[in-house]
């Protein structure tokens, strides 16, 4: 399987360039605290889905995919308290949170898929 190829992996790494574009605006003082968890959170997540293509069974698959979806929840709060602390505006949440939500259905989607073949 090469993941390149696979929506959630290709939506997953829309979600990280909408990420590294909203946190340039983050305050200097930010960088080694929200801006850096946040990145980190948010390249966890393709970088997850890549890993699942190396791996053997559907059990080892299945918990690299959960890995994956909890880094997925974990920016998802970040990015309200970016909100919480105006660091982007509305809109910008607004867009972010619609990218995650495809992200989540496509993941979850994925996970139910491996599941079956347990």
């Amino acid at each position: 399987m090469e993941y390149s190829k696979l929506e959630v992996w290709v939506e997953a790494r829309k979600l990280v360039n909408l990420l590294y574009d909203s946190s340039k605006l983050f305050p200097k003082e930010e960088l080694f605290g929200l801006t850096n968890q946040m990145r980190r959170a948010a390249i966890s997540i393709p970088s997850n889905i890549a890993e699942v293509c190396g791996r053997q069974t559907s059990k080892e698959t299945i918990h690299f995919l959960h890995i994956s979806r909890g880094s997925l929840y974990e920016l998802e709060t970040q990015f309200y308290l970016a909100l919480d602390q105006k660091y982007i505006d509305a809109n910008t949440f607004d867009i972010v949170l619609t990218q995650i939500q495809t992200c989540k259905k496509l993941l979850n989607g994925f996970i139910n898929y491996y599941k079956k073949l347990i």
